[in-house]
């Protein structure tokens, strides 16, 4: 019984998982999404060159992706008015905090995949 309880302790001084850090991951998670952030973290980038530089990426599941992640306040869409007109897409401040997140689990694939 002494090692139920001392375990009983244990896990309550424990952090449990909570929501917000389940939808981040499920966020990033998410086929491609992380590969299309990294990408991005260098600055912005347009359709055809966030395709270049994520090889094996169809255009239909790019642009859905680009599209949740503008919904998520992720990826800003900006549309430069110019002959031709070009699309250019950009991490805003909340996509640019996940740096040190997708940089670190980079490094970690490396190391371990």
């Amino acid at each position: 019984m002494l090692v139920m309880a001392s375990e009983t302790v244990a896990v309550a001084r424990r952090e449990g998982c909570c929501t917000a850090y389940h939808q981040a991951v499920e966020l990033i998670g998410k086929r491609w999404t992380g590969a299309i952030v990294f990408v991005l973290l260098d600055g912005p980038l347009r359709f055809s060159e966030v395709k270049t530089l994520v090889p094996d990426l169809s255009d239909r599941l790019l642009s859905e992706r680009l599209k949740e992640l503008e919904a998520v306040g992720i990826v800003e869409r900006r549309v430069i008015d110019d002959m031709p007109v070009r699309v250019e897409y950009r991490l805003t401040e909340k996509g640019q905090a996940l740096e040190p997140a997708v940089r670190s689990l980079k490094t970690w694939a490396r190391s371990w995949l």
